[in-house]
């Protein structure tokens, strides 16, 4: 017998994840109420570059119309010398469908911003500057206080707090992100005139060189180094760090470098990976995204596995009328991710260990096609 009671959910965290799968419950008619810890609930960075597949959930959510607005389609990726010089470019494949691009830059800002007026437009409950402080659960549900003293009752959490997961070790789940060796640099910058599609160059002083369009008038840059003492490197430095980097490399980065004039448009972060075994919940709490699973952006495919989490977790969700087994739902959530998401992460890193290790004989193309061929399928 169904239970007639209304279903409740809470997500915690407003990013990419929080948002999509807040939007596609509240669709299902699932009351869904958000916090996000940060009070303007926006991002800061440089650019994100969306694979098809990260763009057919971004479909399912409704707000590819506005996303393919505010970005840059790129069919194919230009591989250079570190002079500059291009040697190949190659087709990329589509993951979300002969109808998406295969690669999609935007600014990262305006993605979110995007995806925030979908949740408000969904009719969630959105509570900013707000954040879980204890989760007590039973056999019926989940009772969550908050930071500014009130407490509420549920009958699913998501956690969808990213790599930094406070829930994550609330719920007893130990694994915690481990760097991975390298780091990157990334900026954005005015497009130049020459820069039509993504380019990477491997080599130099750098691991990796690259760039990739996030609209008509701007892009976002990038160079990938073994990891340093991030506290040995003042803030202040980071353009001129970044530039000093970047002077080796031909091609459209003089122009480039150039631009990079603002040490606050700098991010520098260590690359990490995360892969939580064995079950993704704890009771009536489960994890996605970032939260759940890390990889270096080798492949660019971390915002596409932590939307899958968000469009699968929607429709198991929205398909089953009864929660009161919730725990072989989960189950069947984790059993129904874990083995594309082992892939991606293990690819992911391998991609990178092989230029640490300075592997010269690797079969990077043929990894990242199986991977990518894979991905076709959809979750």
């Amino acid at each position: 017998m169904n239970d007639p009671r209304p279903r409740t959910v809470l997500v915690i965290g407003g990013g990419a994840s929080g948002n999509a799968v807040t939007v596609l419950l509240r669709r299902a008619g699932i009351p869904v109420e958000l916090i996000e810890a940060k009070r303007d609930w926006n991002v800061l960075g440089s650019g994100i570059t969306l694979q098809g597949n990260a763009l057919r959930v971004l479909r399912e959510v409704g707000v590819w119309d506005k996303v393919r607005e505010s970005g840059y389609a790129v069919d194919a990726v230009g591989l250079a010398a570190p002079d500059g010089s291009v040697f190949h470019v190659q087709q990329d494949i589509r993951t979300g469908g002969d109808d998406l691009p295969p690669i999609f830059g935007m600014q990262r800002p305006q993605l979110q911003e995007i995806l925030c007026e979908a949740v408000l437009e969904s009719g969630a409950t959105v509570r900013l500057g707000t954040t879980a402080e204890e989760l007590v659960q039973d056999a019926s549900g989940v009772t969550a206080r908050f930071s500014d003293g009130t407490e509420g009752r549920y009958d699913l959490v998501i956690a969808a707090d990213g790599v930094g997961s406070h829930t994550r070790a609330m719920i007893g789940i130990s694994d915690k992100p481990e760097p991975t060796g390298m780091a990157i640099w990334r900026v954005p910058v005015p497009r130049p005139e020459s820069v039509e599609r993504m380019n990477l160059a491997y080599g130099g002083t750098c691991y990796i060189a690259g760039y990739c369009p996030t609209s008509k008038n701007t892009i976002y840059a990038y160079l990938v180094e073994a990891n340093r003492d991030r506290a040995s490197i003042d803030p202040a430095s980071y353009a001129d760090e970044m530039r000093r980097l970047a002077a080796p490399y031909g091609g459209a980065w003089p122009e480039i470098a150039a631009s990079i004039t603002d040490p606050a448009e700098v991010n520098y972060t260590w690359f990490e990976r995360l892969l939580v075994e064995g079950s993704w919940h704890r009771g009536r709490v489960v994890l996605i995204g970032d939260a759940a699973h890390v990889c270096p952006p080798t492949l660019a495919q971390g915002a596409a596995m932590s939307l899958e989490d968000a469009s699968v977790l929607a429709e198991m969700l929205s398909e089953e009328q009864d929660w009161s087994s919730l725990d072989a739902l989960l189950t069947g959530f984790y059993e129904r991710r874990i083995d594309r998401v082992r892939m991606v992460v293990e690819a992911s890193v391998q991609l990178g260990q092989w230029q640490l290790d300075g592997v010269r004989d690797a079969d990077a193309p043929g990894l990242m096609g199986r991977t990518m061929s894979a991905l076709k399928e959809t979750p």
